[in-house]
């Protein structure tokens, strides 16, 4: 019986996997099937566009049907679990699938680690719908508000996504004059904590330049439906924000579907633990993307970037056929080749593999950040999507 592959998840692990198997694998050894409870691949770390235009979807999804081989078997359902004892990946509208390996690329759901009221009244962005309820609710707002009173948009987070979301919203604003007040909030002492000094200040300019308001130095301890507050405890008053909307991007943990799959996961995040080749606890189960921790020596593991999920998925996808064929597997490192964040219209490079310049911004800054999207684009699915998606990147 021909062996059978299954890759649960299109994000850019899943997708790039399925690319990287279907090259590598030969006719008559295996058999692929792909799930995913969409039928697109999301181009997840230029989704924050669809935010200012919602037209802008046409350009950040590809469709499955672009992406795989005739010969792949796509299944559209969600799963609900995996029984590693049976080898059968858990559906929730269809039959399970039987498979001889497995691979776990279902990404991550947002953390909130456990703040009052913020899962409640927050908005997130791990979605294509997510995308679009936040525009929805931008546009609401500012119809509603004057420029006396303007409308409060609060941003929970200022990592890159939260940095991307709240330059987009500010390019709404200006595209349609509407009455807006941006706040980013970062509990720690400097946005896009963690890193250089030099990014750190370059993105800063670039946010009040748009005019967007940043709060660091506290975190938000609770969210009602009207209002965030900032610190407090047992000898402070918290300080009271209200808000019209509210986005929060503090954090990524694992998805709920992935809680009683009977491998090794960390207990705190509930992410799966993979080695450097993408094996965990099960033989027969790999693990990529989001979805894992990837070990990289010395107590570190891989970031949980899109950059680092497309490299991956290229070695993922050459070691499922490997595992097929009963061959060693490879080990994977993720090499570090930049940082591109967007604010809007403007971006910001550091650290770009062969760029003498340390941290730039400009016409440069702009025009690798659209490349960088349309690279992906068109190697997933093809050069003239690529090239279509360039302007709206």
């Amino acid at each position: 019986m021909t062996t059978q592959v299954v890759v649960v998840g299109s994000g850019y692990a899943g997708a790039g996997t399925v690319k990287a198997f279907e090259d590598e694998i030969r006719d008559g050894e295996a058999e692929l099937t792909w799930i995913s409870e969409h039928e697109y691949h999301l181009v997840l770390h230029e989704v924050h566009r669809v935010i200012r235009d919602p037209a802008v979807e046409s350009k950040v999804t590809v469709p499955v049907s672009e992406i795989k081989s005739p010969s792949t078997d796509f299944v559209k359902d969600r799963v609900t679990g995996v029984d590693t004892d049976d080898r059968v990946v858990e559906l929730e509208d269809g039959d399970g699938v039987d498979y001889d390996y497995l691979l776990l690329a279902v990404g991550s759901t947002t953390a909130f680690f456990g703040i009052d009221g913020l899962r409640e009244n927050a908005h997130q962005l791990k979605s294509l719908q997510d995308a679009h309820d936040i525009h929805e609710d931008v546009r609401e707002a500012a119809t509603e508000a004057t420029q006396s009173d303007p409308a409060q948009v609060l941003v929970g987070g200022a990592g890159l996504s939260g940095i991307q979301t709240a330059g987009e919203i500010a390019e709404y604003r200006d595209k349609h004059r509407a009455p807006i007040d941006i706040k980013l909030i970062e509990g720690l002492d400097e946005i896009f904590p963690g890193n250089d000094p030099e990014i750190q200040g370059a993105l800063r300019k670039r946010l009040l330049e748009k005019d967007v308001e940043i709060l660091t130095g506290d975190f938000i301890s609770k969210a009602d439906e009207e209002s965030v507050y900032l610190g407090g405890g047992e000898d402070e008053d918290a300080e009271e924000l209200p808000y019209d909307v509210l986005i929060w991007t503090g954090g990524i943990t694992g998805r709920e579907e992935l809680e009683n799959v009977d491998v090794e996961k960390d207990d705190r995040s509930n992410r799966v633990v993979a080695e450097s080749d993408f094996t965990t606890s099960d033989d027969n189960v790999f693990a990529i993307g989001d979805t894992a921790l990837v070990d990289q020596g010395e107590d570190d593991v891989a970031p949980p970037t899109a950059q680092a999920a497309w490299q991956a998925a290229e070695v993922a996808g050459e070691n499922l056929a490997r595992a097929v064929r009963g061959a060693p597997l490879q080990t994977w490192r993720h090499e570090d080749k930049g940082t591109v964040i967007s604010v809007g219209d403007k971006a910001v490079a550091h650290d770009v593999q062969g760029v003498p310049i340390k941290t730039f911004g400009g016409p440069g800054a702009k025009m690798l950040k659209k490349g960088i999207a349309s690279r992906w684009i068109a190697k997933v699915s093809s050069v003239g999507r690529g090239f279509d998606a360039f302007g709206d990147m």
